[in-house]
């Protein structure tokens, strides 16, 4: 039996609907329609425009013809509130608006300590407790929905919120996997806003009689699904706008030390949980990139022949707003005592190598906290197709590297709707081993322990 199934995969610069048939020896995919995700700014605030990303999703369902399910994955946190009469109130904010400045004042006031300890969330200014607190329109809502449960909603007319994407919210309970009622009172929210907690594999409803099943609706959790992994051994980075760095565990961990080191806790499909770090990802590239109007690829060919240069922090926060990216590297060079890049070629493999630092130490930090042992980092996502930056992560961790499939996100989201639909069974082990026997990939192994002077 095989089953011909959609994917609608949101990310955070475009959109895509794949086709792909699968079944219990087949993982074939097409790309049926790309659209781009352009974030627009009105009065002062920046917004997504959802509306543009919903027809870019129908128009790739109908250049996808018929399939036997649909399944929708996105970039976390955002949401849309809907009133009463079961309309959106207003186009979504985006997550790199500027209304979260304030959020550590939110955090002191509800307990970082207290809140990790319910949560398992690394403080990040933008996770939804957040923006919650920045809300102006709280008020009028009746429900809250995150980014898939709110196109998912205008498929089927459904309301309920897939779980692996809730968890991102910071006012999910991870140890039951249910929402935080009291955490959600406490930051002056309605716990009715919340929907019904749905798990990867749901029918949520139906659009023209086709199944609306829920996915890991979190993109990272579909991507982490997609890993190629032949054993339990490994470590993950899911690579894009953000490289998400971690390890994947049957519990998470809440200890003060992990909370200190800002690790967070997602829960993953089969009930998983994803340990991770959020690492700024190839967001600093992509800046620097649109700001410059230069070609990518050209861009890291001359990175290639540089040596190691400067090596900044890449999560400082300076860096999260969109801008002038260049100038804000150059920059933190200047107040870290690192040599100035002095052309764009040093820009680009100052980037390269403080991300492949900051894989390194998100891989260290999960096995050490954690208590898992990885032999093997696999890539997957965009950043599988960076060969410099793939080299220098095996490199600077001085453990291969698995670079591939770029498609793990969508890979990952239609093997969950096989499964629901009876075209596969078996745990994500079976799932996996799928991916690995028909999908490309690249392995680097380790010329140099490259170290930052960080440690």
């Amino acid at each position: 039996m095989s089953v011909m199934v959609a994917a609608a995969d949101l990310g955070a610069a475009s959109g895509r609907v794949m086709a792909a048939s699968v079944g219990a020896d087949t993982l074939e995919l097409r790309e049926c329609h790309r659209f781009p995700n352009r974030p627009v700014r009105a009065h002062g605030t920046l917004h997504w425009d959802i509306l543009a990303l919903y027809q870019g999703v129908l128009d790739g369902l109908a250049a996808a013809g018929p399939v036997d399910g649909i399944g929708i994955d996105s970039w976390a946190v955002d949401y849309g509130l809907i009133d009463a009469d079961g309309a959106l109130l207003g186009n979504p904010v985006h997550y790199r608006d500027e209304r979260t400045a304030h959020a550590r004042d939110n955090l002191e006031r509800l307990g970082a300590q207290e809140l990790y300890a319910t949560t398992g969330l690394q403080f990040l200014p933008f996770n939804t407790i957040h923006q919650l607190a920045a809300e102006p329109r709280l008020g009028l809502a009746r429900r809250l929905l995150l980014i898939p449960d709110l196109l998912a909603y205008w498929l089927t007319g459904e309301q309920g919120a897939e779980v692996t994407n809730a968890s991102t919210t910071q006012l999910l309970d991870v140890r039951t996997r249910t929402w935080a009622t009291g955490l959600i009172e406490k930051v002056g929210a309605d716990p009715a806003l919340f929907p019904p907690l749905r798990e990867p594999g749901t029918v949520l409803g139906e659009n023209g009689g086709v199944p609306v099943i829920a996915v890991g609706s979190h993109d990272t959790a579909s991507a982490v699904v997609g890993v190629p992994a032949e054993h339990e051994r490994f470590a993950y980075i899911s690579c894009g706008t953000w490289s998400l760095v971690g390890v994947e565990l049957d519990s998470p961990v809440l200890t003060e030390a992990s909370r200190a080191a800002n690790f967070t806790n997602e829960l993953g499909v089969d009930g998983t949980v994803r340990y991770l770090r959020n690492v700024m990802g190839l967001w600093l590239l992509q800046e620097c990139v649109r700001e410059w109007g230069a070609d990518t690829a050209g861009l890291l060919r001359a990175a290639a022949d540089r040596p190691r240069g400067a090596v900044i922090d890449p999560d400082d926060p300076v860096f999260l707003p969109p801008g002038d990216m260049p100038a804000r590297i150059v920059d933190a060079c200047r107040r870290a005592g690192e040599p100035v890049p002095a052309d764009r070629a040093a820009i680009v493999r100052c980037v390269v190598d403080s991300l492949a630092d900051a894989h390194r130490r998100a891989v260290e930090d999960a096995q050490a906290l954690s208590g898992k042992a990885v032999d093997v980092v696999h890539i997957v996502g965009g950043g599988a197709r960076n060969t410099l930056l793939c080299q220098l992560t095996a490199d600077a961790c001085g453990l291969p590297v698995v670079a591939g499939p770029v498609e793990a996100t969508a890979i990952g989201n239609v093997l969950v709707q096989a499964r629901a639909l009876g075209a596969l069974d078996g745990d994500l082990t079976r799932l996996r081993a799928l991916t690995r026997a028909t999908q490309p990939v690249t392995r680097y192994q380790p010329v140099s322990r490259a170290r930052s002077a960080r440690g």
